[in-house]
């Protein structure tokens, strides 16, 4: 399904069904080099259990058009005019890694223009400050395969766990890998990979927004993740007001190294 946002079209895979206004809407956001495909389990459970899903990509990037977003913010303003342009009353944000500051920025601004609008929030993989180191930031430009290959090797803790998103024995790294050279090749006019991981290098607004959030608050962390380790969420669970956490054997890349327990975790979050 697409959407005109900001005068581009935005696209957002819907699990396979039509928006429905009278049901409360799922909005997933993708980390960096992915796309609205890290999702397909969860969303595709949500779609079919009494929820709008809007699994988007991100603006710049696959499916979607215009330029891709320089700051959590310019992402985060987005996501909101996603929901104004579909007249969406009842939401849930749902971000992995860079997706994740992109939700709470959004959550945090839209909790002064609609207070209520958005009900849960869900940051997967998330760390804050989210630094990137400067050989990667580096790379990511100059030799962007092999920053793919280093991201890769950090972002998960196993092969092919049985069972994983894509189904028993999947090839994670080669899936992964696939995709995010599949998505830095979508856009020839940017650097997708370098914008992103500048984003989030440079976003300092965590400390700000997480006190606005009034709703509840799921950080899904893996214990085995080398990008964002659970010990760097601390900072933004102290500062929030109903936080529940839950902590799964997988690396950063959580959705498909552990696709049931991620699904459980927004499953029971979201009831309340």
């Amino acid at each position: 399904m697409k959407t005109s946002v900001q005068g581009h079209d935005l696209y957002a895979y819907t699990g396979g069904k039509p928006f429905n206004p009278a049901q409360p809407t799922a909005v997933f956001i993708h980390g960096v080099l992915n796309d609205h495909s890290v999702w397909i389990l969860q969303t595709r459970y949500m779609a079919h259990h009494g929820w709008n899903v809007l699994a988007i990509d991100l603006p710049g990037h696959c499916k979607s058009d215009g330029p891709p977003p320089h700051s959590v913010q310019q992402a985060a303003d987005t996501v909101i005019a996603l929901l104004d342009a579909l007249q969406v009353e009842k939401a849930a944000l749902i971000g992995h890694s860079f997706g994740s500051l992109i939700a709470l920025q959004a959550t945090a601004q839209d909790a002064q223009a609609h207070p209520g609008r958005i009900g849960h929030l869900v940051m997967v993989g998330t760390a804050y400050p989210m630094r990137v180191s400067p050989a990667l930031l580096e790379q990511s430009i100059s030799a962007p395969f092999k920053a793919i290959d280093m991201v890769n090797s950090f972002s998960h803790s196993t092969l092919a766990p049985p069972p994983s998103a894509l189904g028993p024995g999947t090839w994670l790294y080669g899936g992964s890998k696939a995709l995010m050279r599949r998505v830095l090749a979508s856009n020839t006019q940017a650097n997708v990979f370098n914008i992103g991981f500048k984003a989030c290098d440079s976003y300092n607004g965590g400390e700000m927004a997480m006190p606005q959030v009034q709703c509840p608050v799921l950080f899904v962390l893996g214990d085995a993740d080398q990008m964002t380790p659970p010990k760097a969420a601390q900072s933004l669970i102290a500062l929030c007001a109903k936080p529940k956490v839950v902590k799964l054997p997988a690396g950063h890349s959580l959705m498909t190294e552990a696709p049931e327990g991620v699904l459980q975790a927004l499953k029971d979050f979201l009831k309340t």
